[in-house]
């Protein structure tokens, strides 16, 4: 991807990725102010903290108001999240996050006005389910049971194309929803993370719907690895 064409807070996270890694930072030390950071970079102070932000998802770095910007962890600094994706030929984690970001959050806030009761009760159960694999640490069932819950609300959605494209690469969007459970400390915050979207659908909230699907999609993406910052949150 062209860097001219990148979010300026990814070109951020990458350079200071970049950063740690070349200038020899290791856990615990203390990378430079913000500010001087900022004009290191060469990018504003609200960009920087967005892309100090999800290295601190990551768990790259730890931010601590009034000392500072301390390295965490040196781990996947150097490597390339999802660098067993099968189907690097077609489409980049990256990429399939994005599309996903988009095209379940609208179809979420379709779906809030139109999911009937059984919908919603199905819904339920898959949400009950996930808990009791997390719990049980079977990730595999896991990830389908989050490929079925995101599979209902497209359905439930009534919009024809969309759902043909889940269908039509079904073992893509799979292999997406897998990716996050890499990191097992982490895994339960996809099962908390539907509860918040089921509650939006069930009061048929359109708007509170689609955001909680996008911040899913989202946090889904940095538990994998992966940042990117999504249009209209700069």
């Amino acid at each position: 991807m062209n860097l001219i064409a990148r979010a300026v807070p990814e070109v951020a996270l990458h350079a200071i990725r970049k950063l740690i890694a070349e200038q020899g930072f290791g856990p615990g030390d203390a990378l430079p102010s913000q500010r001087d950071l900022a004009v290191q970079l060469g990018v504003s102070r609200a960009s920087l903290r967005e892309a100090l932000s999800s290295l601190s998802a990551l768990g790259v770095i730890s931010v601590q108001p009034g000392k500072g910007v301390f390295v965490q962890a040196l781990e996947g600094l150097a490597s390339t999240p999802g660098a067993s994706w099968p189907f690097a030929a077609q489409a980049s984690p990256m990429d399939i996050f994005q599309l996903r970001y988009a095209l379940e959050g609208f179809a979420a806030g379709l779906a809030a006005t139109l999911l009937s009761l059984d919908d919603l009760d199905a819904l339920e159960a898959n949400v009950e389910a996930m808990r009791r694999e997390l719990r049980a640490e079977d990730f595999d069932a896991a990830a389908r049971l989050d490929f079925e819950f995101h599979r209902r609300i497209l359905l439930a959605s009534g919009n024809q194309a969309m759902l043909n494209i889940l269908t039509a690469r079904a073992d893509i969007f799979l292999e997406s929803q897998k990716l996050p459970f890499i990191r097992a400390e982490r895994a339960m915050e996809t099962w908390q993370e539907h509860r918040k979207i089921l509650r939006a659908l069930a009061r048929g909230a359109s708007g509170p719907a689609q955001k909680a699907m996008q911040e899913h999609v989202r946090n889904a993406a940095l538990r994998t690895g992966i940042a990117f910052v999504a249009p209209g949150t700069l």
